[in-house]
């Protein structure tokens, strides 16, 4: 059985409840195991708790689940490419999946609620990359 932390952020959490509930139900689909979710401030608030659960030996991959919505500034952009970018460096690092579940940049709040299905798509592709991985 496949083994999962979700890493999910409040900010607009009325949208990545919604992405961490679709995320649950997909997990329990493909019969993963959730054992481990953390909650943060924030998607640029990530990286330490992904970097936390890589580090167990009963985590396979990390779903990161949040949402950036576009602001009158490049703020949104700035914090979704860092996010991004470590997020990538902790999975190289650890040599674990850690899939993108989150929205944004550059979306309205009615985009971002059109795309609660990140958060799904993002447990299909960490379950599909530990299986393939194992099999290496």
């Amino acid at each position: 059985m496949v083994k999962l932390g979700f890493v999910i952020a409040e900010f607009n959490r009325d949208i990545t409840f919604m992405m961490e509930k679709l995320a649950d139900e997909h997990a329990e689909f493909l019969g993963a195991e959730v054992p481990y979710k953390v909650m943060v401030p924030g998607v640029y608030d990530m990286p330490v708790p992904i970097k936390r659960l890589l580090e167990k030996e009963d985590v396979d991959a990390v779903i990161t689940i949040g949402c950036v919505i576009e602001g009158d500034t490049e703020h949104d952009e700035i914090v979704v490419h860092n996010a991004a970018r470590k997020i990538t460096d902790l999975s190289l690092q650890y040599d674990k999946p850690v899939a993108l579940g989150i929205s944004g940049p550059g979306m309205t709040r009615m985009q971002a609620e059109r795309r609660i299905d990140y958060g799904r798509k993002a447990v299909e592709s960490a379950v599909k990359m530990v299986k393939r991985l194992n099999d290496l």
